[in-house]
């Protein structure tokens, strides 16, 4: 972090990068203040946060595109890269280093590669990467013929125009990521009385194999489960009551009071209409996803897979090992693939995303924050 030569501002290298259905700044841990409340400041300067509009900063006024990455060698034997996630909201002022975002590392790597963490292979290139929001590791690998990254390429992602470069994911440890668990109540499915302004019951699945969520029915909300994103938003008296269940689900996920937290994520399922193993409709968490985030994806596709699960018996699933699971959206499909031992236990989970460097160079702060 510099002065700018000709301001009062301060200037820090970054690149903006699309990873998944994702968007957002990285840095390199080394270019960021090393006290966190300092490190904070910068980040909700740059991103313009707190403002709907993020108009002063590189936010984009959604929370898909409030979205940081930090980034660093790893000093974990075995590990080759660090990767810290850092969730900006438009309209407050936390920075939340708790959950994981499966899009935005994706991005990792080919960042890493254009900043010399790394050295870059013939053919493709794979690291090790540790995030550690919590301590979740997966390999990821990304094309590069004739040493040179490739970002061009035919991989195609609902949510994300046009095509590009496969990188693919393979996530070695997810369960439990935040909670306690797996399954932090131990049971599959959980009968869950919300203390709201009309109180109600609900069954629910409480899950986390990489993203801490609240499954339920959209049938128990009086919805299909097919509404428009942007409907399901608008629908006040909808997010009220999954806001109360939100609150009354954390705690017995083992996450205390999660008022001014991120997650759990809230998900409405309905049987599948395209073909796919289940339909869903995402809340991250107050705001109808366009789409469905990676780990989300990855932790609803094992809900589908056990069984006694809010998504038994509207979930489309084989009894095979090893299965590829279309977990539907908003806006299209997400494919998973997951692998299960002889009792039934989810024990690998791939998945394909692609990614790509926007912009590079510095943004500017202010130098009294």
């Amino acid at each position: 972090m510099s002065l700018h030569p000709v301001s009062d501002q301060r200037a820090v290298p970054c690149m903006l990068m699309r990873g998944g259905t994702s968007r957002g700044p990285f840095f390199l841990e080394s270019d960021l203040p090393a006290d966190r409340a300092a490190r904070d400041r910068f980040l909700l300067a740059a991103m313009g946060s707190p403002d709907p509009r993020q108009i002063d900063g590189l936010g984009g006024a959604h929370p898909l595109t409030s979205k940081v990455g930090i980034v660093r060698r790893s000093h974990t034997p075995g590990v080759d890269l660090d990767f810290l996630f850092a969730q900006l909201q438009p309209n407050n002022d936390t920075v939340d280093v708790t959950p994981n975002c499966g899009n935005m590392l994706a991005a990792v790597l080919p960042f890493a590669l254009e900043r010399g963490l790394l050295p870059i292979a013939q053919g493709t290139t794979t690291a090790r990467i540790l995030t550690l929001n919590t301590d979740m590791q997966c390999d990821v690998t990304v094309q590069t013929p004739g040493g040179k990254l490739q970002y061009d390429g035919d991989a195609r992602i609902d949510g994300v125009p046009g095509s590009a470069a496969p990188i693919s994911i393979n996530f070695l440890d997810t369960a439990g990521s935040v909670c306690p668990s797996l399954l932090p109540t131990g049971r599959t499915l959980d009968r869950i009385t919300v203390p709201a302004a009309s109180p109600f019951e609900v069954d629910a699945t409480l899950i986390d194999n990489g993203m801490p969520m609240v499954l339920v029915r959209a049938s128990a909300f009086g919805i299909t489960g097919y509404e428009p994103a942007a409907e399901l938003t608008a629908n006040d008296a909808l997010r009220a009551r999954l806001e109360a269940l939100r609150l009354a689900a954390g705690p017995l996920m083992g996450l205390g009071d999660v008022a001014a937290k991120n997650y759990p994520k809230m998900c409405l399922i309905a049987p599948p209409r395209e073909g796919g193993a289940v339909s869903t409709r995402c809340f991250i968490p107050h705001v109808c996803h366009d789409s469905i985030g990676v780990l989300a994806a990855v932790t609803v596709a094992t809900a589908c897979v056990l069984p006694g699960t809010v998504a038994d018996g509207i979930a489309a699933v084989g009894s095979a090992a090893c299965q590829a699971l279309s977990i539907e959206h908003p806006t299209g499909e997400f494919s998973v693939e997951l692998e299960t031992d002889q009792s039934g236990q989810v024990v690998r989970a791939a998945l394909l995303r692609t990614a790509r460097p926007i912009m590079r160079g510095e943004v500017l702060v202010p130098a009294h924050l």
